[in-house]
Parts: structure tokens; sequence; C-alpha cells
């Protein structure tokens, strides 16, 4: 299996891996009737931790479907490549890092892999534009 496909898969475990933390976090301040309920009701803001999981979900979910676009596009055109292969190894590993900086609060570093896991990215873009 291409190395791309592997990345592909990791990166879906790691979307995984960040929903269910978050969600768990959320669970843990307003409980597992709130977990279980239409959360139709007013409640209070998030403590900082679950509501840096929720806004690492945010991030990820963002550059997600472009790079996964970026990705079958390059497969479908025939373009893996060593740009395809690296770009997605170094999108999905600077996400991997990226999440627990993310959760611990840390500031400027977690910026600058954001950064990385974008030149990763768009890696892959290159590779689907121009072979």
């Amino acid at each position: 299996m291409p190395t791309e496909y592997v990345m592909l898969a990791v990166l879906i475990l790691l979307a995984l891996v960040n929903i269910l933390w978050a969600g768990a976090a959320r669970t843990r301040q307003y409980g597992s009737e709130w977990n279980m309920g239409a959360r139709d009701e007013k409640m209070p803001p998030l403590h900082p931790f679950p509501a840096r999981l929720l806004r690492a979900q945010a991030n990820l979910f963002e550059t997600l479907p472009l790079f996964v676009a970026a990705l079958l596009g390059a497969a479908a055109a025939g373009h893996f490549g060593p740009l395809t292969h690296w770009g997605s190894i170094i999108y999905v590993a600077a996400r991997i890092v990226y999440l627990p900086l993310y959760a611990a609060g840390v500031p400027k570093f977690r910026t600058l892999i954001f950064l990385v896991s974008l030149i990763g990215l768009l890696m892959v873009w290159a590779a689907l534009l121009f072979g």
C-alpha cells in the first residue's frame, strides 16, 4: 500500500481520537446526561482544556478536507511521487504533534507546527497540480 494511503488512514484515526478526546472532556464537565441528551439547553462556558480540544478539532477539520481532496486528486491523476510521499508524512506528523500541543495550551510553537502541516498539504497540492 502506498505511504500516502497509510497516512490517510492514520489521519482518519487522528481525527477520531480528537473527536473522542474532545467529547470525553466535555462530558467530564457537563455530565453524561448532557452527552446523551438533545443538547438544547444553554450550558456554561467550557473549561480551558475541553475548549482547547474543540478548537484543535475545528482547526484539523479546516485543513483535513483540503488534504484529502489534494491527495485523492493526485492519486486519480497518477501523480503519486516524492511530493505526495513526503507531503503526506509531513502533514500527518505535524497534525499528530499539533493536537497535544494545543491541548496543553502551548502557544507559538503550536503555530509553527501548524505551518509545517501546511507545508505538507501544499506539497501534496503541488503534486496534484504539477505532477
